[in-house]
């Protein structure tokens, strides 16, 4: 359930305004103001520039640039802030969900950073990948019939990353803000889930290593081979160094499979009759290669629990087709079979706010060069984000005659939140200082030229052979 008192809702929201304010530095009223545009715009966010349009910006076009350009963002006490206003209500382990969601920057050949990011659609029909800035969110789940997340932390990945340890440092981020903020004390180990594509054994050892009392939950492909547990000697009783894996588990072999450790059988109004079985002190057997390429001494063999998720039906009339998920947890972690299928399956609540930052908030739109302004508006519209859930309670159903309506005991959804938040926030005010009056400035020299910027190639962090020195716009940012 989501707190629903208005008196409370309407102190956390100007509370958090507040805190928003002394996070901004340089620029900070203009900073604010973009923030309040994007939440009370009339529509879906099309370009920056539109945005020094709307009431709330109450400066020029000028100051929207300059403000991304030079302003000021504490993410690290913005973050704190984030989590702080945080609360998760259900019971159980605090699950959070970490995807990566890619800025799409095709055409920006003098932007640096630029990544392979894959997309789902491209106009040839050709390409799988784009230029773009990959950008690793984590969002807090809820339970229940709603799509709201909370967004916790977003970070870049550059091209020199390794993304398995970009990960894991966002994980220890976001476990450690919560901690901060008291929103897992006398709770299991948080649950952290991933999709398919990630490295999750290497993401357990990292935080097995660094003392992290975190559960790891993730997609497997269906063509993986995991091991059990090795003899305590050699089955054919050679002398010898005894097998560090055991027995072969072939998820593509689901005849060969031994009886699983765990069962459940639940009914599903979306999925049907679904049966979640799992099989214990499972591992998979690692290579020097990828992220293990630079691991000095044995390699470590790391247990965990393979599942396999199995639905009656799927929607659209589609062939259901079994889902391997694999689960580690430290020694003081409980294992909760339920809970943890029903954790992978709100993951994808992190997919409909991707949607809602893209198409509506305008996360992408803006046509910025360097990699600091996309990393400060991105923690801009993770605030934007922020105000329109702690404001859930306190906006009306704005519906049109067209759009369905809420059945009662849920939330309004974010889309109809922010509907409405131009008539909430005449009664929050601003904290962020009127503008004071100018003139306009002198503008570029006439005559004065400016010389062409460095074009840096796609997924990697050297530049081409142009080694003219960068210009000041090159510095921006």
């Amino acid at each position: 359930m989501v707190e629903t008192d208005p008196v409370a809702c309407h102190g956390r929201l100007i509370a958090f305004r507040l805190g928003l304010y002394a996070c901004l530095g340089r620029r900070g009223d203009a900073l604010f103001d973009l923030v309040d545009a994007v939440l009370t715009a009339g529509g879906p966010v099309g370009s920056l520039v539109g945005l020094s349009e709307e009431k709330a910006f109450r400066r020029g076009h000028g100051a929207l640039y300059d403000a991304l350009a030079c302003g000021g963002v504490d993410t690290g006490m913005l973050a704190g802030l984030i989590a702080s206003s945080w609360r998760p209500v259900d019971a159980g382990p605090v699950k959070i969900a970490v995807d990566v969601s890619p800025w799409p920057r095709p055409d920006a050949v003098t932007s640096p950073g630029l990544c392979h990011c894959h997309t789902s659609c491209r106009c040839d029909g050709t390409r799988k990948t784009v230029p773009g800035w990959p950008f690793s969110f984590a969002a807090g789940l809820e339970w229940g019939p709603s799509s709201w997340t909370a967004l916790l932390d977003a970070v870049r990945i550059d091209p020199g990353d390794d993304a398995t340890v970009a990960t894991f440092e966002q994980v220890k981020r976001v476990i450690g803000r919560l901690s901060a903020a008291g929103a897992v004390a006398g709770r299991p180990a948080a649950v952290f889930a991933f999709d398919s594509g990630y490295d999750l054994t290497r993401i357990a050892w990292l935080a097995a290593q660094d003392g992290l009392d975190v559960q790891i939950l993730g997609r497997v492909r269906s063509d993986r081979v995991f091991y059990g547990p090795a003899p305590a000697a050699r089955v054919d009783g050679k002398p010898g160094r005894p097998p560090r894996h055991g027995a072969r588990f072939a998820l593509a072999l689901p005849d060969t499979l031994p009886a699983p450790d765990e069962r459940i059988d639940a009914t599903s109004r979306r999925y049907g009759a679904v049966q979640v079985t799992a099989w214990h002190g499972l591992h998979q057997k690692l290579g020097r290669q990828a992220g293990w390429q630079h691991h000095t001494g044995q390699l470590p063999v790391l247990g965990g629990t393979v599942i396999r998720v199995q639905v009656e039906r799927l929607p659209g009339d589609r062939a259901p087709k079994p889902v391997w998920l694999w689960h580690h947890a430290p020694g003081s972690g409980l294992f909760d079979l339920d809970l943890l299928w029903k954790t992978y399956l709100r993951r994808f609540d992190i997919e409909h706010t991707f949607r809602l930052l893209k198409q509506t908030l305008g996360w992408t739109a803006p046509q910025i060069r360097t990699p600091a302004q996309g990393e400060r508006w991105t923690w801009l519209i993770v605030a934007a984000h922020t105000q329109l859930r702690l404001a859930r309670a306190l906006t009306g159903d704005l519906r049109r005659a067209w759009d369905k309506p809420i059945p009662a005991g849920q939330p309004i959804t974010p889309g109809r939140v922010r509907r409405g938040f131009p008539i909430l926030r005449r009664k929050l005010g601003t904290p962020a200082r009127r503008p004071k009056p100018t003139a306009p400035g002198p503008g570029r020299p006439r005559g004065s030229t400016r010389p062409p910027r460095r074009r840096y190639p796609v997924g990697k962090n050297k530049p081409t052979t142009d080694t003219s020195p960068p210009s000041t716009a090159d510095q921006e940012g």
